[in-house]
């Protein structure tokens, strides 16, 4: 009969399979979806249904009775593949092990947490809040209005929805900070976060990492402000770099200064990095406006307070001596390897 014969032709072929793939091209063949008996079931359709029926179940037989010699011969030849694996491939335990590749923080990580330790030992607490934030928060309560001219410096990201915008600086989280006291003394926080800005050039980035400061008590002074700023720079610097204060204007803060240091790059010589001027903006700070002061429920009679806001980018361009922070951005995992083992500058 037909189909004894090609039960016993497609066994025999199947017995003398000797490896998985001639296997798989005789399962192929036969039971596929164009295998030749996939075809054959294809033209029952065209059949009486007498003959339909009668060559249905042979078929039927036929693939049943293939499908069982191709499963027990794959089982054979797995069986025979593992066991000529298990001889022939050997593990030598007198071999040494593989030291398994370790990841490192990214160094804006690093001097961040520097940062963070120096701030937590000097009496501060650690504050967050949402890198989208409200208007008011950002501007109005900072003593921005919508028509201040300071807000045209910023350059914001805004979103879909109106009223919200990617924070431009951290200090939204001053605001938040002290509405959480409620009027309670003294606030001392610092608040560590991501800001957004426009800006894109050898010492700016779109997205930055930035780090503010907070003091709200009674009798606090410039003196303080000044006093806390230099000790917080010789700690992260090293009590050897040079500083300078100057004068300067932000909207949340009077009076206000800025704090340089000597340029790394340069040595004080001058280059792209210090426009020539041999000295580096690291901070901005001040004494907190009346305002700001309202915004956070206190009574600007009664109590002050300092505030300070450092970019981390600029602390490390200072401590890898860097002359371009773009480079720390790219995710070149060859060059942030060069931080790690301290040939791109040492936080020791």
């Amino acid at each position: 009969m037909a189909q004894a014969v090609s039960v016993v032709e497609v066994s025999a072929r199947i017995e003398r399979a000797a490896t998985l793939e001639e296997l798989k091209d005789i399962r192929t063949e036969w039971v596929g979806k164009k295998g030749r008996l996939t075809e054959e079931m294809k033209i029952l359709g065209k059949l009486s249904p007498d003959q339909r029926r009668t060559r249905g179940a042979e078929l039927n037989q036929v693939r049943e009775a293939i499908l069982s010699a191709l499963n027990a011969r794959e089982e054979v030849l797995k069986d025979r593949a593992e066991r000529q694996v298990l001889e022939t491939e050997r593990v030598d335990l007198t071999l040494p092990g593989r030291e398994p590749i370790s990841g490192l923080l990214h160094p804006l990580t690093r001097v961040r947490r520097r940062i963070e330790d120096i701030m937590l030992r000097m009496g501060y607490s650690l504050a967050y809040g949402p890198q989208i934030d409200s208007e008011w928060y950002n501007f109005e309560a900072l003593n921005m209005p919508a028509d201040h001219p300071a807000r045209d410096m910023q350059d914001s990201f805004f979103v879909d929805v109106p009223g919200l915008v990617l924070r431009t600086h951290t200090s939204p989280v001053q605001i938040r900070s002290m509405q959480r006291h409620q009027g309670r003394l003294p606030v001392k926080i610092t608040a560590p976060g991501l800001a957004y800005r426009r800006d894109d050039d050898a010492t700016h980035v779109p997205v930055f990492q930035q780090v503010e400061g907070l003091v709200v008590d009674r009798n606090i002074s410039l003196g303080n402000l000044l006093g806390t700023l230099k000790m917080l720079i010789h700690e992260l610097l090293g009590e050897n770099v040079g500083t300078r204060f100057r004068p300067s204007y932000f909207p949340f803060t009077e009076p206000s200064v800025e704090m340089d240091v000597a340029c790394a790059a340069c040595g004080g010589d001058g280059c792209r990095v210090c426009k020539d001027t041999g000295w580096v903006e690291v901070l901005g700070s001040g004494v907190v406006h009346p305002t700001v002061l309202k915004s956070g429920g206190f009574n600007p009679d009664e109590v002050s307070g300092f505030a300070f806001g450092l970019g981390i980018d600029r602390i490390a361009m200072r401590l890898f001596g860097l002359d371009d922070l773009r480079l720390l951005y790219q995710n070149d995992l060859r060059y942030l390897a060069r931080f790690q083992s301290g040939q791109g500058g040492s936080l020791s």
